[in-house]
């Protein structure tokens, strides 16, 4: 099964649509299956006096409001439209997250049929009572949440009529960067147990190694923010990764999806030509005679395996020769 890659534009687009194009086009070329945006508009989100997430105020001038910072990340759905546009274009599939009902409206107005659910929105119930009966595919992220309050979500989703196996969710740490020890990526295997869904895994840690890692614990969704330059002004850049990291995240999760396999113990092909290099066949220690018994004093076990197996050694023992042996001759067996 493929995992999917979506590359996390977020906000890091700085609310210029130039920028969010380009971003679209880097993230086709490195490889990326979904490019997700934030649909939101500042007077749905927060109030004027909302204070900023502390990752926020440590990548943002101080004196700049949460609301203020919000207003000049918003696209118009006119934007969107656009960007939608330039994903089809560039052959990448279009996503967002939407941060309210008001917004949510703008999903189908827009024509996408996945709708991600930021992890701030879990607690949302009247907000998931109306995704939930969009009956889209949806991808919801965990971040700040505990197992009682995940089990809620779903259950509302499910309730207001979107079946489970059209839920995805995805373990998410929501501090930007997030600590290594707090990615706890053991989490997706307690969470697809206990709920019976699909699971992935949203990072928001520096690096690529967090990500590749979840994908070998068998994440099948792997989101990741990433940037154009860590160095813009923004509350995400210096969490993301850069174009180069991306492509080399995305290069590396497909291998690691190519080495997952198919959960089953086989002989492959491209290892059936060294069986009979690599694997023994009982012969003689020393110059045997014919009629000499066989023993662990005159036989061994060497490499090629071209004769009899070792798995043999028992029922040789104790026999007679048949014929003489040079030392290293292979012992016939029937």
């Amino acid at each position: 099964m493929k995992i999917i890659i979506i590359a996390e534009a977020g906000v890091n687009h700085n609310g210029k649509i130039s920028l969010a194009k380009k971003m679209i086009e880097k993230a086709s070329k490195a490889g990326a299956d979904y490019i997700k945006f934030q649909l939101f508009s500042a007077e749905n989100l927060a109030t004027k006096n909302s204070i900023k997430a502390n990752y926020a105020k440590k990548n943002l001038d101080k004196n700049i409001s949460n609301y203020k910072m919000l207003k000049n990340l918003e696209f118009t759905l006119n934007d969107f439209l656009l960007l939608k546009k330039c994903c089809k274009k560039n052959k990448i599939k279009f996503l967002l997250s939407p941060f309210s009902i008001k917004d949510a409206k703008n999903i189908n107005k827009i024509g996408i049929k996945t709708i991600k659910i930021p992890s701030g929105e879990i607690n949302n119930l009247p907000y998931l009572k109306y995704i939930g009966k969009q009956k889209k595919n949806i991808i919801l992220s965990t971040g700040m949440s505990n197992i009682k309050e995940i089990s809620n979500a779903i259950k509302i989703l499910n309730k207001s009529g979107t079946n489970k196996k059209n839920i995805t969710v995805l373990q998410c740490n929501t501090e930007y960067p997030t600590p290594y020890n707090d990615a706890n990526l053991l989490a997706m295997n307690d969470i697809k147990k206990r709920f019976n869904v699909s699971v992935g895994y949203s990072d928001h840690t520096l690096g690529l190694e967090v990500p590749i890692a979840a994908a070998a614990l068998g994440a099948n969704i792997i989101e990741k923010h990433f940037t154009l330059n860590k160095k813009f002004v923004g509350p995400d850049h210096k969490a993301s990764l850069n174009t180069i990291e991306l492509s080399r995240m995305i290069a590396s999760i497909r291998i690691v999806e190519k080495a997952l396999g198919n959960g089953q113990k086989i002989v492959t092909n491209s290892e059936k030509k060294n069986i009979i290099a690599v694997r023994k066949s009982i012969v003689a220690s020393k110059n045997i005679e014919k009629g000499e018994i066989f023993s662990e004093d005159n036989l061994t076990v060497k490499r090629p395996a071209t004769g009899t197996s070792p798995m043999y050694w028992d029922k040789i023992i104790g026999r007679k020769s048949k014929k003489n042996y040079l030392v290293d001759e292979l012992i016939k067996f029937v």
